[in-house]
């Protein structure tokens, strides 16, 4: 484990790191300054799967959803990788792999990943909705474990870090990281943030209860040639969000996060059907709270996956129906779209089927994962 000084965070963040990273958001969301006429999902009224989320080794319940931005080693431009959170026998905090995923359809395998392989991730490997993929070609997933399916086992676990062939190169542990859950990267190239949620600070040891203890870590990581990115500095920067365990979702808590072009960080705040909004989150030094409201309740019910949209609008999509959402910035919920109408009783539509989800590369539609039918799905 590295030991980061107060002295490598304040240096790393400032000056001419904090000024590329923030001409790196402007540019990966350079289409987001001139606003669109109408809501992006308004655009789109079909539903369709495109494949199966499902491994060899059976693994369920697919959470991350990421779009590969080049092409490197296995990864293929414009594929969609997966990450699952289950295993075969449907115990949560037990899945081990990562699927990719063709715009056709085209399943292969990208990774699967031991607990051997990653000694410091503290209680083994259970892949979480945390899912980034920089342009350099390292894939980076978070780990909530358990031992049997359960909140009462869930472990601390880490960030892991693979090459573009699928193979384990570092793994980030500590310093904060605490159940990491959801996660968005910022990539200038040769530097990176990575902005992860983390939901089991306290929350077992309160179960059932609410405990506010969910947090947002910004980490910095230098990016060199071969080998794996290097971990300089960690700050936090959300703090205090309401978390909890679940039967169902294993975890409540802080969960999707998108990073806009003006550095603002949005954070789905699942526990109370909120979105968060965390200002200058590419170069605060200090944690934000729980962020100022951009929109709570109506049609935001249990938000849990989140991605920004062409335009800068906020899409979510809710655990508590089958809903996606998009809202504006200034807090509007301008579109609502049932993507998944499956009957559940007490419930409106699904069940915490949906999760993770990404917008097509040209904004012609939304990629999401649906874990009741353990599928990746096409809205366009």
């Amino acid at each position: 484990m590295r030991v980061l000084k107060r002295a490598t965070i304040v240096v790393a963040t400032t000056g001419m790191a904090g000024g590329l990273l923030l001409a790196a958001a402007a540019g990966a969301s350079a289409q987001a300054i001139t606003k669109a006429p109408t809501p992006f999902i308004s655009n789109f009224s079909n539903v369709s799967t495109l494949a199966s989320t499902v491994p060899d080794n059976g693994d369920l319940n697919p959470y991350g959803t990421v779009v590969v931005p080049r092409s490197r080693g296995l990864l293929q431009k414009g594929d969609v990788l997966v990450s699952n959170f289950n295993n075969g026998s449907n115990e949560q905090g037990t899945g081990t792999t990562i699927v990719e995923i063709s715009p056709s359809g085209a399943v292969a395998p990208f990774a699967q990943i031991s607990a051997a392989s990653v000694p410091a991730c503290t209680g083994g490997v259970g892949l979480t909705t945390a899912l980034s993929v920089l342009s350099s070609g390292w894939v980076i997933v978070g780990s909530l474990p358990t031992a049997d399916g359960t909140s009462a086992t869930a472990q601390a676990g880490c960030l892991i870090v693979l090459d573009s062939h699928g193979n384990v190169r570092e793994t980030f542990a500590g310093h904060g990281i605490n159940g990491p859950w959801d996660m968005t990267a910022l990539d200038a190239g040769s530097l990176a943030e990575l902005f992860v949620t983390n939901v089991l600070n306290g929350t077992v040891a309160a179960s059932p209860n609410v405990v506010n203890g969910g947090t947002v870590l910004r980490l910095l990581l230098v990016i060199a040639g071969n080998q794996p990115p290097r971990l300089v500095a960690v700050t936090k920067i959300g703090s205090g969000f309401a978390e909890r365990t679940d039967p169902a979702a294993l975890v409540v808590g802080p969960t999707g996060a998108g990073l806009a072009a003006d550095g603002t960080l949005y954070v789905a705040d699942t526990v109370n059907s909120r979105i968060a909004a965390i200002p200058n989150a590419v170069l605060r030094l200090t944690s934000a709270g729980t962020g100022s409201t951009v929109s709570k309740g109506k049609a935001l019910n249990g938000p849990l996956g989140l991605a920004i949209a062409p335009g800068g609008d906020i899409l979510t999509v809710n655990g508590l129906d089958g809903n996606i959402v998009e809202t504006t910035p200034s807090g509007k919920q301008v579109a609502t779209f049932t993507l998944d109408d499956t009957p559940v009783p007490g419930l409106d539509n699904g069940n915490g089927t949906l999760f993770g989800l990404a917008v097509v590369p040209g904004g012609t539609g939304v990629y999401f994962v649906d874990d009741g039918s353990n599928t990746l799905n096409l809205f366009s």
